[in-house]
């Protein structure tokens, strides 16, 4: 069975080259399955084939943020700038009851969860939650998953088999395959992500990983990797900002460390807060043209859409300065 996927209008960016400005960013929307994966990846390249019936528009960059960083006045700001997708980061909690009342207060943007941990909700909660939420406003919602850590529970044993155990549950409830992705960063829970869900939403990635990534999804799964970015064009400022949202809590969890390591960073990079060098690239800072690039560099190394979180106190004006970069414009 071929997994749902995901295909763009336009790969990639009219102009994405360093030192240049973007423009062009073009609508991306999930498809159903399809009985053809022959769609090229380059870039300025037209969809080939039809839109299924059920879509997902989440548009070539979105935003990733806590859910109490999401005030009404953020929120609102955030969709008539042009940002195609709202990711409800941390662990939001399986009623997505956030979820749905983000969806009530906004017209057309799209909202995923990044990501509802297995171990906090059970899947018959979850699977009742998504219907719910999708029946009131089909179209807009995504549901992400993920395993979680063993450093933030007691439960975690045999965590591939109880994601997988999940998955069956879900797919008893009828939560569709093209309506759920995995947070996914080693290779096996990369593959299960292609054909157990619509794809893979990792979370604090390099575009090299992206780009393995990719490799190991194919064509056609929707790879929407997180990236960290802070406007400030003054290197010990701006790790100032990022380094103590990388530490803590992420450089203390096995997970990312060992998918870091795999990347090719070394011990030296990892403690100490992490070196400048790991800093610079899990938080790419820089003026707006310099943090364009850093999300450029993801879509030009296989992703379908990037997840933006904006370390800054006020994340609005680096999303408005974005914005005017990449050039998004309202749907």
């Amino acid at each position: 069975m071929l997994s749902m996927g995901f295909r763009s209008e336009e790969r990639g960016f009219h102009g994405a080259r360093s030192g240049a400005g973007v423009a062009g960013v073009t609508q991306a929307r999930y498809l159903p399955p399809l009985s053809f994966r022959s769609i090229a990846r380059g870039m300025n390249e037209r969809l080939a084939g039809l839109f299924g019936d059920m879509s997902i528009e989440l548009g070539k960059v979105g935003i990733w943020r806590h859910l109490s960083g999401l005030t009404p006045e953020v929120v609102a700001e955030v969709e008539a700038l042009g940002y195609g997708t709202i990711w409800v980061g941390g662990s939001p909690p399986g009623d997505l009851a956030f979820v749905e009342h983000l969806l009530d207060t906004t017209q057309h943007i799209a909202v995923a969860t990044g990501i509802v941990n297995v171990w906090k909700d059970d899947a018959a909660t979850v699977g009742a939650s998504y219907h719910r939420v999708t029946a009131r406003h089909p179209g807009r919602f995504l549901l992400g998953l993920g395993i979680g850590h063993p450093e933030a529970t007691d439960k975690y044993q045999r965590p591939y088999a109880t994601l997988v155990s999940y998955l069956d549950q879900l797919d008893d409830l009828k939560v569709p395959v093209e309506g759920r992705v995995l947070a996914a960063l080693g290779p096996r829970v990369l593959r299960l992500s292609a054909e157990r869900a619509a794809g893979a939403h990792p979370y604090l990635v390099t575009p090299e990983h992206t780009r393995r990534a990719r490799q190991i999804l194919g064509d056609g799964p929707l790879l929407a990797p997180e990236q960290k970015l802070v406007h400030q064009t003054d290197p010990e400022r701006a790790r100032a900002i990022g380094r103590p949202r990388v530490q803590n809590p992420y450089l203390g969890l096995t997970n990312y460390l060992s998918n870091l390591r795999r990347l090719g960073w070394t011990d030296a990079d990892l403690t100490g807060g992490g070196s400048d060098a790991l800093i610079d690239a899990l938080a790419v800072h820089g003026d707006a043209a310099a943090i364009a690039r850093g999300v450029t560099a993801h879509l030009d190394a296989g992703a379908d859409h990037v997840a933006t979180q904006v370390l800054n106190p006020d994340p609005m004006p680096a999303l408005r300065a974005l914005a005017g970069q990449l050039q998004l414009t309202p749907r």
